[in-house]
């Protein structure tokens, strides 16, 4: 039992070192956003060159082939639509599944992402660019929309450790971003800012959970057990 024990102790002791990077980067990628969004609220109002740029690039090559999958984003993202039904849905799939901690997970990331969006919002006070297309409410920095998809694309690849789920998130979190300036709703840095911390949100949540949810991973799937003889 004293060997076991330790063996036990020890590879706790490595999970949590293993853990340790990870929150650290989270961390320093938060501190850029909040750098990022100071700079933006004391400098003057003009954007960045880069912003500046970009937004020129996208206006100049708008046409209606790209109008629609950017409105599609527009509204999978945001709204009702992106903010409570495709997350409740997620939460519902989860506990379906017999994942109450990712469930957990999921919803506790999620929603500390959207409060943050929205503190940043109303802090910095960014003016969204002249050229945008939809409706939305006031405050550019950071992008939620970006923001909400990179919280939901690290916290399920967090809980489902594939390359395909990896490589499909990470496509699904720049297009949106991209669609974000398309429809001229947000500056580049918006997007940026959104995904870091959107990411940094769900390393940070997924941290003290490491452990509960690895061994809800490790556990028979229910679907599977159903079959079993």
């Amino acid at each position: 039992m004293g060997a076991e024990a330790d063996e036990r102790a020890v590879r706790e002791r490595a999970a949590r070192i293993s853990r340790r990077w990870p929150v650290v980067s989270a961390s320093v990628a938060v501190a850029l956003v909040l750098g990022l969004g100071a700079i933006i609220a004391f400098r003057p109002r003009e954007p960045f060159a880069l912003d500046l740029e970009w937004m020129e690039e996208i206006v100049e090559h708008r046409s209606p082939f790209w109008l629609a999958p950017a409105l599609f984003f527009n509204y999978a993202g945001g709204g009702v639509l992106g903010s409570v039904v495709i997350p409740v849905l997620i939460v519902l799939l989860l506990l379906a599944f017999r994942r109450p901690w990712g469930a957990l997970f999921f919803a506790s990331a999620s929603i500390l992402s959207v409060v943050l969006v929205q503190l940043l919002k109303h802090t910095v006070g960014r003016a969204r660019p002249s050229e945008i297309l939809v409706s939305a409410d006031p405050g550019s920095f950071p992008s939620g929309h970006t923001a909400n998809a990179a919280t939901m694309v690290v916290v399920l690849a967090l809980l489902f450790p594939r390359v395909w789920v990896w490589c499909l998130g990470i496509a699904w979190a720049l297009l949106m971003a991209v669609s974000r300036t398309y429809l001229g709703a947000h500056w580049m840095s918006d997007t940026v800012g959104g995904l870091l911390l959107g990411a940094a949100v769900a390393v940070i949540v997924w941290a003290p959970l490491a452990s509960r949810l690895a061994r809800e991973r490790s556990l028979p799937h229910p679907f599977v057990l159903a079959r079993t003889p």
